[in-house]
């Protein structure tokens, strides 16, 4: 969900309502004390630049409402405006889908304006600037990681918030697929018949991504590494958790028959790690 800006947001110090353009018609010259001329112009006010930025974002056109409000910063630094200029860059820049820019922005929000009401939404947007660019699973998931690290600060640093809530659902996106690279691995080796290797990788995705949508396959390949190396006892572990915790599970169904296949039915060695894990996740 993404949040534009209202006035409530940025203080209800601006009224949406455009001020005229202003035009200079002229250059004023004035005479400085070393008898040389400097051209002075105008600073444009800090206001108008601003109301230039919301007009942009009205149009659909954040690209260029960011560099107007960048020049905000650029001509009146330190300012109030400054401000809530810098926020609304950072907004800026994620709705066009500039997240590299967008994670920027944000950052130095939060460095310069940390007791800001206005600091929890400049994390959320440096989160989601992280989240919105996610790889696939063929690719490295440091990108997720990143994702993860600042969306579980959101959720830390302000926890009552809207954006932690929405943060929370961001977090299980990020760590399915983080799970599901983990899956992608642990099958190439299990198809390698690299079956330690195969358990390192499913172990993964028990031990630290219980909650995610993997944990089922990840329990079954559990049970086919350990028949084909022969650990039957933990494989019966593997199926007897699966069957627990997801009756209804295809996989559980697909367990079962492989453990039968070898003469013995799912049943759950308490001292395995299999079933430590899940103990452990249920508390």
């Amino acid at each position: 969900m993404r949040f534009f800006y209202e006035a409530h947001k940025i203080g209800a110090l601006l009224k949406l309502a455009l001020l005229p353009v202003l035009m200079v018609a002229s250059l004023s010259l004035a005479a400085c004390a070393t008898d040389k001329d400097d051209v002075v112009v105008p600073d444009e006010p800090a206001e108008k630049i601003y109301n230039e930025g919301l007009t942009y974002l009205r149009k659909q056109d954040p690209d260029a409402a960011a560099k107007r409000f960048e020049d905000v910063d650029r001509v009146h630094p330190y300012s109030e405006w400054a401000r809530k200029a810098l926020l609304m860059s950072t907004y800026s820049y994620f709705e066009a889908g500039k997240y590299d820019e967008a994670i920027a922005a944000g950052k130095r929000y939060v460095a310069l304006y940390p007791g800001s009401p206005d600091a929890a939404y400049a994390q959320y947007l440096v989160a989601s600037s992280l989240f919105e660019n996610i790889p696939d699973i063929t690719r490295d998931q440091r990108r997720t990681t990143q994702a993860l690290d600042a969306l579980d600060e959101v959720i830390r640093k302000y926890p009552n918030t809207e954006y932690a809530a929405t943060a929370r659902k961001k977090v299980e996106v990020a760590r399915d697929q983080i799970a599901a690279k983990e899956m992608m691995i642990g099958r190439y080796y299990l198809d390698q018949r690299n079956y330690t290797g195969a358990i390192n990788r499913f172990k993964t995705v028990v031990t630290q991504y219980q909650t995610t949508r993997q944990v089922e396959e990840a329990l079954y390949r559990l049970v086919e590494a350990y028949m084909a190396l022969g650990i039957v006892n933990e494989a019966q572990t593997a199926a007897a958790v699966l069957g627990y915790n997801f009756p209804d599970s295809k996989w559980y169904k697909d367990a079962y028959k492989l453990v039968q296949s070898g003469g013995v039915e799912p049943k759950d060695n308490k001292d395995s790690w299999i079933s430590k894990a899940f103990k452990m996740g249920q508390g």
